[in-house]
This record gives C-alpha cells, sequence and structure tokens, in this order.
C-alpha cells in the first residue's frame, strides 16, 4: 500500500469549542515504525452504499462493470451495500472478493414485523454486513444516537459486521460544534458495546454537509475529526479500540479526491455514494488506495 508512510512527527492540534488535543507524537524511529505497524493492521475499507438507486437493469449492469474491473490493490476490503430487492441478485452474482451489505436492519427477530427485515434474515442469507446510523435515517426517520447504538449491538450479536455513520451538519461545522455532536453520537456507542463488539464495527465519519452536495472536507479537515474520533475511542473505550477500530470518510468521495483523502493517516477506507453507482469510477476509488 502505498498510502500508509512513516511521518516523524504527528501532532494535530485540535481546537473546536476550546479543546485542545496532541493526537499522536513520534519521536523516534522505533516509534515511527510501531505507527506504520498499528496501521498496517487496519486493513483500508471501501463501501458502496447504492441507497434507493437502480432498476433490474442497471443494477445488472452495475454488477457486470463492477466483476470487469481490474483490482490493482490486494490490502483493501470491498463492500457493496444495494437496495434490499436487489440485494438476493447481488448476493448471488458480485464477484465473490467483494461482500454485500444490507442498508438497514430491524433490531428484533423474525416475527410479527410486517415490512421490516430482521438482522436473523440477513445472516441466514449470507449478508455478512449492514449501514446503520446514515444520516438519511436519522433525519428521515427519526433515528436517534440510541437507536442507533441498540440497533448496532443487535447486528453485532447476531454475527454481523456494521458500517456504523456518525457525522454533523452544516450548522454544527460552522459554530465550531462538530466535537459535540460527534460526543453524542458516540456516546451510546460506547456505553452498549463491549470491547470485542468494536471488532465488527467500523465507523463512518459522515460530514452531512458534504453528503451528496459536491462539498468534501478538506484531507485537513478529514484528517482533524478522525484523529479526534480515535483519541475519543482511546478516552471512553480503550486504547485497543482506538487503535484498532477504522473509521471511514464519507462525504461526495469520487475517483477524483480519493487518492488524496486515504493518504491521512487516520483515514481507514471511504464510504462512497453516487460514485458507487458507476463501476468504473468505484474501481478508481478502490485503486486509490
Amino acid at each position: 500500500m502505498t498510502r500508509r508512510t512513516g511521518s516523524s512527527l504527528v501532532i494535530l492540534a485540535l481546537g473546536l469549542v476550546g479543546l485542545r488535543t496532541a493526537f499522536v507524537g513520534i519521536g523516534s524511529a522505533a516509534r515511527g515504525s510501531n505507527r506504520v505497524a498499528m496501521e498496517a493492521e487496519r486493513k483500508f475499507i471501501v463501501g458502496g452504499n447504492w441507497k434507493a438507486n437502480g432498476s433490474p437493469d442497471s443494477v445488472k449492469a452495475l454488477i457486470e462493470e463492477l466483476n470487469a474491473g481490474e483490482v490493482t490493490s490486494k490490502d483493501v476490503e470491498v463492500v457493496c451495500a444495494p437496495p434490499f430487492v436487489f440485494l438476493s441478485e447481488v448476493q448471488g452474482a458480485l464477484r465473490k472478493d467483494y461482500s454485500v451489505a444490507a442498508q438497514n436492519l430491524w433490531d428484533k427477530d423474525p416475527g410479527a414485523w410486517t415490512g421490516e427485515t430482521p438482522a436473523q434474515m440477513l445472516s441466514d442469507m449470507g449478508i455478512k454486513w449492514v449501514i446503520l446510523g446514515h444520516s438519511e435515517r436519522r433525519e428521515n426517520c427519526g433515528e436517534t444516537s440510541q437507536i442507533v447504538a441498540e440497533k448496532t449491538k443487535f447486528a453485532v450479536d447476531k454475527g454481523l459486521s456494521t458500517l456504523t455513520c456518525i457525522g454533523e451538519k452544516l450548522d454544527a461545522r460552522e459554530s465550531g460544534k462538530t466535537f459535540d455532536v460527534l460526543d453524542e453520537q458516540l456516546k451510546p456507542l460506547a456505553d452498549i458495546l463491549s470491547e470485542d463488539d468494536w471488532e465488527k464495527v467500523v465507523l463512518a465519519y459522515e460530514p452531512v454537509w458534504a453528503i451528496g452536495t459536491g462539498k468534501v472536507a478538506t484531507p485537513e479537515q478529514a484528517e482533524e475529526t478522525h484523529a479526534y474520533i480515535r483519541k475519543w475511542l482511546a478516552d471512553n473505550v480503550s486504547e485497543k479500540v482506538s487503535e484498532s477500530v477504522r473509521i471511514q470518510y464519507g462525504g461526495s468521495v469520487n475517483d477524483k479526491n480519493a487518492a488524496e483523502l486515504g493518504q491521512q493517516p487516520n483515514i481507514d477506507g471511504f464510504l462512497v455514494g453516487g460514485a458507487s453507482l458507476k463501476g468504473g469510477a468505484f474501481t478508481t476509488i478502490i485503486n486509490s488506495v
């Protein structure tokens, strides 16, 4: 992988709401080697969130494009999340080095839940991943941070891995409250998940103001926030979880900006929206690491 390099010094001053955090200081070659080793253990992960897009014909064409894509980097994990109605088709036809995810789940056992899809059903059909807590579900479906945490715990208990989303709106970013929002979203997760549970959780930081808008956080903004999240995990969960949990960036990631974003030491992958519907562009994003 070309994105991980041994920096001699990484010191991030996080100044929002008066908070000042020195995240990482590396003062010797030995410590530099340890940092590279730590990052190498966090395998880069690229997720494609197809949202509520696609027809039978377009999904078939997208699968063909993805299957034909030449992946030059083997050190990357890929997860594609089609709409529920296409899950079985994608699961059966998509290349086997890519995993398939659902975009939501019902956190109850199978039963009289009209219109819902329990986690057990996903697990039984071989689905291994689920996206939870996306800002669109928080905003449009009333999912609170507590609900997202409970769904994450339920999914993990049922054997699924999660891409659990967090992120702030534009007003929070502009008023300097980004970290306050992240605190509120992370705390229920820290309260309900055990240290072992975190092994099946990927955090997807998606600034809401950058989702589908064409606006993208600068690499420096994204890195600052990812570093804060990692420090928060160290302070509120454990050093082990902080070092091992993968943190994706999402928010108008495309084949033009992925390489620069992916070079940041605390960005461990991407959750991609619109560009994941274009086989060539998504393959370029995968190869950007």
